[in-house]
């Protein structure tokens, strides 16, 4: 309750997108379920953080040569790198509304939410090294799929475990 008092006292640039006239009548749907929104809104734009370093990274990776488990791997780990950090930020800030201030709580935060996208991270390597690596499959469409997986794996872990304690003062 103390959440939707303080958006309404304080409302972000998205609230203030859905007052405007043309954007009224989905308010009710946006505001039952604006958290899920907004995580699928910045899970897209996550998404394609993560395509564009890994597509960047790809085309330098073979450009010089490497072999395609090497590809795999590498252009993984930097998209996740990028795509972590950004929906960390993003999470934190408009997602989960995390109260949690000072260094130490923000980076004991930081390291939970590393933590768990470092768990993904890992699923996400091995569906492209299975997709792509061993069964030759197409990179995107290899990519696509965990990219989903991912996306329902990250709001578990962020919802449950993360910033679980976010309204707690």
């Amino acid at each position: 309750m103390d959440k939707n008092v303080n958006e309404e006292n304080n409302p972000d640039i998205f609230d203030k997108i859905m007052s405007l006239p043309g954007f009224r009548i989905f308010e009710g749907v946006y505001k039952k379920n604006k958290e899920i929104l907004m995580y699928l809104f910045f899970g897209v734009l996550t998404t394609a953080v993560s395509f564009v370093t890994a597509g960047i990274s790809k085309h330098m990776l073979e450009a010089a040569g490497a072999s395609s488990g090497v590809v795999s791997v590498l252009s993984t780990t930097i998209s996740w790198v990028c795509a972590v950090t950004f929906a960390y930020v993003t999470n934190r800030i408009w997602v989960f509304h995390s109260k949690v201030r000072g260094f130490r709580p923000i980076l004991l935060e930081a390291c939970s939410f590393y933590a768990g996208r470092l768990f993904t991270y890992f699923v996400e390597l091995l569906m492209m090294w299975v997709g792509y690596t061993l069964l030759e499959f197409n990179y995107w469409g290899t990519k696509i799929v965990a990219n989903v997986v991912v996306l329902i794996l990250n709001f578990v872990i962020s919802k449950l475990l993360v910033f679980k304690n976010k309204d707690k003062r």
